[in-house]
C-alpha cells in the first residue's frame, strides 16, 4: 500500500511541477541548461579533459612501484640466496620497490600540462557554445509558440466573424430578403475558416513539442508558457546594433571564438612538447630488492665404516713417506631437519640496493619523431585557418542578421499600413453588405484580405523581434523577452 501511495504521490508531484505555473523564457532556458542531453554530453567531455589535465600534472612527480611474487619450486635449481645448485623442494618469495624521475626532458611535460590546460578551457568554452546555441534555439521555439498562438487567435476571430455573418445571412435568407446563394457562400467560408483554425491549433502543439524536445521534457507532460504581448517585448534600437560594433563584441565574447583561441594555444604547447622528444632526456632511477626462501632439508647421521687411500703421501720424517687416507662415511638414520632463517632475517640479509642515471638519446626512429613535430606545426596552421574562417563566418552572419533585421523592420512597418488599409476597406465593405449594396463574395474577399493582412502583420512583427534578438545575442546581451 505504501508503494502505491508513493507512486501516486510522485505522479502528482511531477504533474504539479509543470502545472502549478506557466513557463517564461528565462525558466525554459535555465531548465534546458540543466537537462538538455547534448549539454550533458559536452559536460562529460569537459570532465574528461579535466581528468587529463590533472593526470598530466601528477606525471611530474616520481613514480613508485612495489612488486612481490611467490612460487613453489621442485627439482634441480639455484638457491636464490646462496646461489648453489640444489635438488629440493622450496618456496621462494621476492619483493621489489622501484622508482624513477625525470631530471630534464626539455620541458616536454611542462608543455604537455599547459596544452592540457588549454584543452580543458576549450572544452569548457565548447560547452558554453552549445549552451548558447540551445538558448537561441529555445528562444526561437518560444517565439514560434507565441506566433502560433497569435495566429490561432486571429483564426478564431475570423471563424467567429464568419459564423456570425452566416447566422445573420441565414435569417435574411429565411425571410426572403437574400438568395440562398449568399448563405451557401458563407457556409463555405466558415468551413475554410474552421480548417484554418484547426491547423493553427495544430501548429501550437507542434511548436510546444519542439520546445519540450530541446528542454528534454516528456512530450506527454502538461506544459504552458507565459504569453507576453509581442509589442511589450524589449527590443534595442538598430542604431545600437551596428554590425561592426556587434562583430567586435562577438569576437571578444562568443564561446566559439574562445574555443578557437584555446585550441590554438593548446596546439602551440603540444608542438613544443613534441619538439622536446627530438632531444636527449636524463632521468634517475633507484630500486630496493630482497628475497626469501623456505626449505626443510633432512639431516642424517654419518657413520665411519673405513678409510681409503687418497693417492697422496706425506713425509713423516727420515725420508719415510706414508699414504694419506680419508675416512669413508655411510649415511645413517635421519636425526633432524635443517630449516632456513626466519622471513624477517632473510629480507634484511638479502637486501639489495641500486641507484643510477639514465640518458636516452634519440638517434634514429624511422623519422617518427620529426614527422610528429611537422604534423604538430601543420595542426597549428590548420587551427589558425579555422579561426580565421570562423571569424569571417561570424562577421558574415552578423551583417546578414543586421540586413535581415532592417528588412524585417521595413516589412513590419509596411505591414502595419497594409493592415490599417485592409481594416478600413473591410469596414466599408461590411456597411455596404449590411444595406444590400455588396455581394457576399465581395464581402468574403475583403474579409479574407483583412485576415491575411493580420496574419502577415503578426508574422512580420515576430520575425522582426526574432531578428533583433539574434543581433542582441551576437552582441553578448543574452536573451530577453
Amino acid at each position: 500500500m505504501k508503494i502505491i501511495f508513493s507512486f501516486i504521490f510522485s505522479i502528482l508531484l511531477y504533474s504539479n511541477t509543470f502545472c502549478q505555473d506557466k513557463w517564461n523564457l528565462k525558466r525554459c532556458v535555465e531548465y534546458a541548461m540543466a537537462n538538455n542531453i547534448s549539454i550533458k554530453q559536452t559536460g562529460l567531455q569537459a570532465t574528461l579533459a579535466e581528468l587529463q589535465y590533472k593526470q598530466s600534472k601528477l606525471s611530474q612527480y616520481p613514480d613508485f612501484l612495489f612488486g612481490a611474487s611467490g612460487s613453489f619450486n621442485s627439482g634441480r635449481q639455484q638457491n636464490p640466496t646462496s646461489f648453489e645448485l640444489v635438488t629440493q623442494n622450496n618456496i621462494i618469495a621476492t619483493t621489489q620497490l622501484q622508482s624513477s624521475v625525470d631530471i630534464f626532458n626539455w620541458y616536454r611535460k611542462r608543455n604537455s600540462i599547459a596544452a592540457n590546460l588549454w584543452e580543458l578551457e576549450a572544452a569548457k568554452a565548447g560547452t558554453d557554445k552549445l549552451k548558447s546555441d540551445i538558448a537561441l534555439t529555445i528562444a526561437n521555439a518560444y517565439l514560434q509558440i507565441l506566433l502560433a498562438k497569435e495566429q490561432a487567435e486571429i483564426s478564431l476571430v475570423q471563424l467567429k466573424q464568419s459564423q456570425q455573418q452566416l447566422f445573420n445571412t441565414r435569417k435574411l435568407v429565411e425571410a426572403g430578403n437574400l438568395p440562398e446563394l449568399n448563405a451557401a457562400e458563407l457556409e463555405a467560408q466558415v468551413a475554410r475558416d474552421s480548417s484554418t483554425y484547426i491547423s493553427a491549433k495544430g501548429n501550437i502543439e507542434l511548436s510546444i513539442l519542439s520546445l519540450k524536445a530541446n528542454m528534454n521534457i516528456d512530450a506527454a507532460a502538461p506544459f504552458e508558457i507565459e504569453i507576453p504581448p509581442v509589442e511589450n517585448i524589449p527590443v534595442e534600437s538598430l542604431a545600437d546594433l551596428q554590425p561592426e560594433a556587434v562583430y567586435v563584441s562577438a569576437i571578444a565574447n562568443l564561446p566559439q571564438q574562445r574555443v578557437n583561441d584555446f585550441k590554438l594555444k593548446a596546439a602551440e604547447k603540444n608542438a613544443a612538447a613534441v619538439k622536446a622528444t627530438l632531444y636527449p632526456t636524463l632521468s634517475a632511477f633507484g630500486s630496493l630488492n630482497s628475497s626469501y626462501i623456505y626449505l626443510r632439508r633432512p639431516v642424517f647421521a654419518q657413520n665411519l665404516v673405513s678409510f681409503q687411500n687418497t693417492g697422496l703421501k706425506v713425509d713423516i720424517g727420515g725420508g719415510v713417506l706414508k699414504d694419506v687416507q680419508s675416512p669413508v662415511f655411510q649415511q645413517g638414520n635421519r636425526i633432524d631437519y635443517f630449516y632456513t632463517d626466519a622471513f624477517g632475517n632473510q629480507i634484511v640479509d638479502n637486501l639489495r640496493k641500486s641507484v643510477g642515471l639514465n640518458l636516452n638519446v634519440p638517434i634514429f626512429s624511422g623519422g617518427n619523431l620529426r614527422t610528429n613535430w611537422e604534423r604538430s606545426k601543420i595542426n597549428i596552421q590548420t587551427l589558425e585557418l579555422q579561426k580565421e574562417q570562423d571569424n569571417q563566418k561570424i562577421k558574415q552572419d552578423i551583417y546578414q542578421a543586421y540586413n535581415s533585421a532592417v528588412v524585417a523592420l521595413e516589412k513590419f512597418n509596411a505591414g502595419k499600413k497594409a493592415l490599417s488599409t485592409a481594416e478600413r476597406t473591410y469596414s466599408f465593405a461590411q456597411k455596404r453588405f449590411d444595406v444590400g449594396m455588396l455581394p457576399t463574395l465581395d464581402l468574403i474577399t475583403n474579409q479574407n484580405n483583412l485576415f491575411r493582412a493580420k496574419l502577415e502583420n503578426t508574422l512580420n512583427q515576430f520575425d522582426y523581434v526574432f531578428k533583433m534578438k539574434v543581433l542582441e545575442f551576437y552582441k553578448g546581451q543574452g536573451l530577453k523577452l
